[in-house]
């Protein structure tokens, strides 16, 4: 929800003031639909495929289980829960049709979320490393012990911030002086 937010708020330039630009808003609700309703058809597509599976005596779900069914923590997403303005630049409707692609055997340059073709940047748990990418953090490779880390953010930053869009100007531009607002 966080790193949605504030990929919104950039992708739309919504600002700070929306008296502004009342219009941000429709954007931003245009661009999460349209990501929406791609989604939607996906996850009934699935659905129809499990009661059929279910019908068959197949009770478990395949692993691993679609994109959107995985936990939070789980996930390779992991660091935009903790540092949630890294995530993938790319619309939210292409993210999910990247995600599809994947989820249905597509072998895509890059990271997986969002197609960044640099070399990963390391990160330290403390006890190893975590690769990640270095568009959006996406775990690309993860810590030898298994465990799942948490994602140290380049930039402190502050929920309610990002909430009132202090990361934005009042012309919905990015605001050259955040975070130290």
């Amino acid at each position: 929800m966080r790193a949605t937010y504030h990929h919104l708020t950039l992708s739309a330039a919504i600002p700070r003031r929306l008296e502004a630009d009342p219009d941000a808003l429709v954007r931003a609700v245009e661009e999460l639909h349209e990501a929406r309703m791609l989604w939607l058809a996906r996850a009934e597509e699935y659905a129809a495929q499990r009661r059929t599976e279910k019908r068959a005596g197949r009770r478990a779900a395949a692993n691993p289980r679609p994109w959107w069914l995985r936990s939070w923590w789980e996930g390779q997403n992991r660091a935009w829960y903790d540092a949630p303005f890294r995530h993938p630049p790319l619309r939210l409707p292409e993210y999910v049709r990247r995600q599809n692609a994947i989820l249905d055997g597509a072998d895509l340059p890059g990271c997986p979320a969002c197609g960044d073709e640099r070399p990963p940047v390391s990160n330290s748990t403390g006890h190893g490393w975590v690769e990640l990418c270095r568009g959006c953090a996406w775990v690309l490779a993860p810590c030898p012990c298994g465990q799942r880390h948490r994602v140290a953010p380049d930039t402190p930053f502050n929920w309610t911030g990002i909430w009132r869009r202090a990361h934005m100007s009042d012309d919905g531009t990015p605001n050259p002086h955040w975070p130290a607002v």
